[in-house]
């Protein structure tokens, strides 16, 4: 097993941007750093400015957690904690298990929000100081996955189950295209495996929207989804309900 990163220690990494949250990204008031770089391409991705590792601030995690302490208090007091998310944070490990690491010195509740395509790359040191991971299973059908996001999805069903074998706790978190993923077939197969693990605490059904489309124009980046509707609050619910069907606890 690799030594646990002090939270002092100089690791470098790309940061895009920090913010305060309360909402989806865990539980409480989170501090979340959102690192650059990203190896899916997801077709409602809201955030095509944090797709390559040049979109971030070169900087260390001592930095890093040196403003995340100037918070602490208030985020502690908020029940809340320090989530690492991006892009993609495996494509970043070491960044991220310092983060995650330095964060839990402070302590801090910690999360880790992940599509999971890169779950390999998390050691046991990282997952150790994870309290939460945030899950984006995005799709079931390894082909539609596949049309949906540019990668596999096998990997992150491999993590998933990792996690599971851990008892590290989940929150899955789905995303709900009209036309894309609202098919009952990719619904009920994403339910029925996150039933499954058994470490599963929640689901956050996120509609989709089309907030982001300002930022592909400024990149002169195409947004295939540019025509695609929100979904109405009536499939939202009744997408819910399926996931609950389940067993599951959903929002």
């Amino acid at each position: 097993m690799n030594a646990v990163v002090p939270m002092n220690a100089v690791v470098p990494g790309r940061l895009h941007s920090w913010d305060l949250s309360t909402g989806v990204d865990g539980p409480g008031t989170r501090f979340v750093a959102f690192l650059a770089g990203c190896p899916l391409r997801c077709l409602y991705c809201q955030n095509p400015d944090t797709w390559h590792m040049r979109d971030g601030d070169r900087t260390t995690a001592a930095d890093v957690l040196g403003t995340v302490e100037g918070f602490a208090g208030f985020v502690r007091a908020a029940g809340g904690g320090l989530t690492v998310s991006g892009g993609e944070p495996l494509l970043q490990p070491a960044f991220t298990r310092a983060l995650l690491t330095g964060a839990k010195e402070l302590g801090l509740h910690t999360a880790l929000d992940t599509s999971g395509a890169l779950g390999a790359r998390a050691d046991d040191a990282l997952l150790e100081a994870t309290d939460l991971v945030l899950l984006d299973i995005k799709s079931w059908d390894p082909a539609h996955y596949r049309r949906l996001t540019g990668g596999e999805i096998a990997p992150t069903l491999a993590f998933a189950r990792r996690l599971s074998g851990r008892g590290t706790a989940v929150w899955v978190r789905y995303v709900l295209v009209p036309g894309l993923t609202d098919e009952p077939v990719d619904v009920d197969g994403v339910a029925g495996f996150a039933a499954g693990l058994g470490n599963v605490e929640r689901v956050d059904v996120l509609p989709f929207h089309r907030l982001g489309a300002a930022k592909y124009d400024r990149l002169g980046i195409p947004f295939a989804l540019r025509d695609t509707p929100a979904p109405d609050a009536g499939l939202v619910e009744r997408v819910r309900d399926r996931f609950r069907g389940t067993g599951l606890v959903v929002y």
